[in-house]
């Protein structure tokens, strides 16, 4: 099977800025612990499984990584928005699990405990300061840092990324779903593409 996805995303987790996951460090939060709780947030504006059209369809990815991320185990739980057909949320749960390759194929390897699969209502916005939705569930506002001359700051070429360049800051809100609870502090957003065949050198996506 092939598939593609491509859109923006918008990410929030726990880790004090600015969150060491990208570059396989130790995960930090401002209390000192070290783990890091999250949720990645994709709105697909493009994309399909063999026949499946995934165009519109939002859906978000939480996470608690007990480590640097190499180390695994990782949790990770898997929210589709109800707009979505029962068709384009099981394409959708496939790609995102590893089942079908590409980047979350590789990422796969990692996880430790899969949480499930939920359906609720997704609102992402794009934009200089994009928010999420997730009902129920997550809050999410996000505020770029600037560097000297008024622009975003931006991590480019990260050993883990959803995208080879992201803009990088903090958000503001709330987050509770599969007993993974954070008020987020770090945040990210970008474009992103990923498909079944990935460039060789592309980075990896995470969450």
């Amino acid at each position: 099977m092939t598939w593609s996805i491509s859109g923006n995303y918008l990410a929030g987790c726990s880790c004090a800025v600015v969150c060491g996951c990208a570059v396989d460090a130790m995960p930090h939060d401002p209390q000192g612990r070290e783990e890091c709780l999250g949720c990645a947030a994709f709105h697909v504006a493009e994309g399909h499984l063999d026949e499946v059209d995934l165009s519109g369809v939002d859906f978000a990815l939480y996470n608690q990584f007990p480590s640097h991320l190499t180390a695994g185990n990782w949790k990770v739980g898997f929210v589709i928005d109800d707009g979505a057909s029962d068709a384009q949320a099981a394409a959708l749960e496939r790609i995102v699990s590893g089942d079908e390759g590409g980047a979350f194929g590789e990422l796969s390897q990692f996880f430790g405990e899969n949480l499930g699969v939920e359906r609720a209502s997704i609102s992402l916005t794009d934009g200089e300061k994009p928010r999420l939705s997730v009902d129920g569930r997550t809050q999410l506002e996000f505020e770029a840092l600037r560097g000297p001359d008024g622009g975003p700051t931006k991590v480019k070429n990260a050993m883990f990324g959803f995208s080879p360049e992201f803009t990088i800051g903090t958000t503001t809100g709330s987050s509770q779903a599969f007993g993974l609870t954070f008020e987020p502090t770090y945040g990210e957003a970008s474009e992103y593409a990923f498909s079944s065949e990935q460039p060789e050198g592309s980075p990896t996506g995470r969450g």
